[in-house]
């Protein structure tokens, strides 16, 4: 089964979204190529990335993007329309859910992928990456990236027998860490508190951007945006060693089948 992966922009878990579905590169039911527009997402950039790929050619095609309603997205969404087609992206295209909908699109919005805070007084090529680290360390421990790993591969699988599923959530902190299936009511608990802070960073980044005018003023509210998604990922690493210290870690890999398997203990075998 071929997979096209189209990316405008960045969103944190653009970043490994085709390495969530072939962790050890061992899957033999699928072939993935991605298609990139970078850091842009222009409308002039969503039309150059459609020049270069062939849609007809994919069985399943997944687009991950910052702000699905934005112009350029816009652009890409629309030439998706009727196909099989997942949009993976963040809080803004919540606004837009229902037009997904009436193109035939399914859709994974995860709430907690917060907008950096782009402001270039606060914001470097290290101080991005940081952040990106945070964000993926967020999104990995509490169960959101669980969780569009397993909905493109309930996609997957009933395409491989001949129906189709196409996702349509919103992840809420709630859905998040229902796909982190910990074990520790603790550990849920902090991975619960790290996926609302997340969200909140993109409050506040939104703000820091595009509403404060005044750089003394804007430049401490986005640097106290990253501090509190690196206080968010402080607690995933809390929430994590929790459940390693019970032993109750939860891990779903891949078969070379592409079935879904999972265990708990350390020491034991996936089934």
């Amino acid at each position: 089964m071929r997979i096209g992966v189209l990316k405008t922009g960045n969103i944190a878990t653009s970043l490994v979204l085709e390495l969530l579905l072939d962790e050890r590169a061992d899957r033999g039911d699928i072939s993935v190529e991605v298609f990139s527009t970078g850091a842009k997402m222009q409308s002039k950039d969503a039309e150059k990335l459609l020049s270069r790929v062939e849609l007809g050619e994919y069985d399943l095609l997944l687009y991950a993007t910052p702000n699905p309603s934005a112009a350029g997205p816009k652009k890409v969404i629309e030439a998706l329309s009727g196909r099989r087609a997942i949009v993976i992206g963040d809080a803004p295209g919540v606004k837009i859910k229902e037009k997904l909908e009436e193109y035939g699109l399914g859709y994974i919005l995860i709430l907690a992928d917060s907008m950096i805070g782009a402001r270039r007084e606060f914001l470097d090529a290290t101080e991005m990456v940081l952040f990106n680290a945070d964000m993926l360390k967020v999104l990995a421990a509490t169960g959101a990236l669980r969780l569009v790993q397993e909905e493109i591969d309930a996609a997957i699988e009933a395409l491989k027998k001949g129906g189709e599923y196409l996702p349509r959530v919103v992840v809420s902190g709630a859905k998040a860490t229902a796909r982190g299936r910990f074990a520790n009511p603790y550990a849920r608990a902090k991975a619960r508190a790290a996926y609302e802070a997340a969200s909140l960073v993109g409050e506040l980044n939104v703000k820091g951007c595009f509403v404060v005018k005044e750089a003394e003023k804007y430049i401490p509210l986005v640097a106290s945006a990253h501090e509190l998604l690196r206080s968010a990922a402080k607690l995933c690493d809390e929430a994590r060693e929790l459940e390693k210290g019970s032993d109750s870690v939860a891990r779903t890999p891949h078969a070379r089948s592409g079935e879904v398997l999972s265990k708990r203990r350390l020491l034991e075998k996936p089934e």
